[in-house]
């Protein structure tokens, strides 16, 4: 099995339908969770021109899961069956 970062992206203050739907959504995934992640909040992004503030909204990254799967193509259907704001955004964790 390969590791796949699960990027969520796009963030509207949660309703409780919302969060009902994430809950169900881990607990039909939860065999492939490798790391349940985190949602974020506040950012900032530095670059070579200095730091700017990155608003919450449907272009932020809002979260992340590490889940395990044979290819991309398997992550991507785990991906497609979230409960997506705008997208999920599919990684492959490569080894260095």
């Amino acid at each position: 099995m390969k590791k796949f970062i699960l990027m969520s992206v796009g963030f509207e203050t949660p309703t409780p339908e919302v969060q009902q739907a994430w809950g169900k959504w881990f607990a039909s995934i939860e065999d492939r969770i490798v790391d349940s992640g985190n949602v974020f909040s506040a950012a900032k992004e530095v670059t070579k021109n200095g730091v700017n503030e990155l608003p919450r909204g449907l272009d932020a990254i809002t979260g992340y899961t590490v889940i395990n799967a044979e290819n991309i193509d398997e992550a991507v259907k785990v991906a497609q069956t979230s409960p997506i704001i705008t997208a999920m955004r599919v990684y492959e964790a490569a080894s260095m």
